[in-house]
């Protein structure tokens, strides 16, 4: 009897063991719950529901899943800020969809520095591993501030756009590509300042690290002062040369901090400050971009939130969002990606604002069509479309056209969305062939 009882005993003590390491679960509140279901609706549009025999579960690290009597669902991890080779970063859009999905992601947003150059490629892949695509961009800035005491500051704010992409693509372009020549001179001023400091470096090899079309940044400066041998690591490049002010750091033409904010919203777009607890000043700059319209920022990381940034976000009645900044630089100094545990009532905030703005952007963008029906304007509601347009097919009606944008407005809205959006009003337009 007594075996009998240490027997047990002992099972007791490695099933709490076990329940340890893998992480208690428990039910959800009432508001977690039907943040849940407000998510998921969003993720998968209708594809999945919630049972009446179904219940909620969360694990310890927030990340959530639903958990039905027989069938445990997928969770919802979002990765809202990471790199590909189109910026900094050293995985192509594919091959970086493909490592989120192999980490359990589920909603990825791209966001590369000053580019939206591999949203299309991004895309592509999700759709064949059953991931879906948040089109961003990480805007480089410069905070100056209102008083001659105060010193200038390089800033970085996230932008968050609907399916569509931004509502005037071809303005926020324009901003971006002035952004991306500066990085070239900027780049270069680099180069000059380490060859005066005896580390010679050449331009050329900097150009082929970064590759064609995409404009250098420190990173890339960083990758071939390793390969001249004048350091041992990218770490050590930005803690002795390139960090902000440091000895080989120099700006760029980056704009005004505000101005880019209020591109982003002027455009359809969700502006998040990334990395707020790097800033030197974070109350001022985060005081002036709320006035401009700043919707969230930066507040939780893969070691967990940050408290006094969390503080920040209530103050200032902001959303509260965080990613893991992916690079795929590899070593144990770089967060994996999905890594940061979103809890679920922070996505649910983050879409309850941003839906109706990217409703909106896609009704803009619509809207410009029904007013002008041309070839062009069809282009920028299919730009990251499934449909697509096939090259030299000819003139197609409008009423093929309208069948096309609605395919596209079911795939990208909810019902009750499109109903709110008025989208119905497309179908009055006259049916007569595009124009060109």
């Amino acid at each position: 009897m007594m075996g009998t009882n240490s027997c047990n005993t002992n099972h007791s003590k490695n099933k709490k063991k076990k329940n340890k390491r893998g992480g208690t679960k428990k039910l959800m509140t009432l508001e977690q719950s039907l943040a849940y279901k407000s998510v998921s609706e969003w993720v998968y549009l209708d594809n999945i529901s919630c049972t009446p025999n179904s219940t909620i579960a969360i694990d310890d690290d927030f990340k959530v899943k639903l958990v039905h009597t027989k069938v445990s669902a997928e969770k919802l991890v979002f990765e809202l800020h990471s790199h590909s080779v189109c910026s900094d970063g050293f995985l192509s859009p594919s091959k970086l969809v493909e490592r989120a999905h192999q980490y359990g992601v589920k909603v990825l947003s791209l966001t590369d520095h000053d580019t939206m150059a591999g949203i299309p490629q991004a895309l592509m892949a999700a759709r064949k591993v059953g991931i879906k695509i948040i089109p961003g961009v990480e805007i480089s800035t410069i905070f100056t501030p209102r008083t001659e005491s105060g010193s200038e500051e390089p800033v970085h704010v996230l932008a968050y756009f609907s399916s569509c992409g931004p509502s005037n693509f071809e303005k926020l372009d324009r901003f971006l590509a002035n952004i991306r020549d500066g990085r070239y001179l900027r780049a270069k001023n680099m180069i000059s300042k380490l060859n005066k400091l005896k580390l010679p470096i050449r331009w050329e090899n900097v150009e082929k690290i970064a590759g064609v079309g995409v404009a250098p940044g420190r990173l890339h400066v960083a990758r071939a002062m390793v390969e001249a041998g004048h350091v041992e690591n990218l770490k050590q490049a930005f803690s002795r040369y390139l960090y902000d002010g440091g000895p080989a750091y120099c700006t760029g033409s980056e704009p005004d901090v505000e101005e880019a904010v209020q591109l982003i919203c002027e455009t359809g777009g969700v502006a998040v400050l990334a990395h707020p607890w790097a800033l030197k000043n974070p109350v001022a700059i985060i005081r002036r971009l709320k006035e401009a319209g700043l919707h969230g920022l930066e507040v939780y990381r893969s070691d967990g939130k940050l408290a006094a940034i969390s503080d920040l976000a209530d103050t200032y009645d902001l959303l509260k969002l965080g990613g893991s900044d992916y690079h795929a630089r590899g070593g144990s100094s770089e967060s994996a990606l999905g890594s940061v545990s979103l809890p679920v009532v922070a996505v649910h905030e983050f879409l309850k604002v941003a839906r109706p703005i990217w409703c909106g952007a896609i009704k803009n963008t619509v809207d410009r069509y029904v007013t002008d029906p041309t070839e062009s304007n069809l282009d920028h509601i299919l730009r990251y479309a499934k449909i697509k347009l096939a090259k030299g097919g000819g003139v197609f009606s409008i009423a093929h056209n309208i069948q096309l944008i609605h395919e596209c407005v079911s795939q990208w809205l909810t019902n009750e969305e499109q109903k709110s959006g008025d989208f119905e009003a497309i179908t009055h337009v006259e049916n007569s062939p595009m124009e060109t």
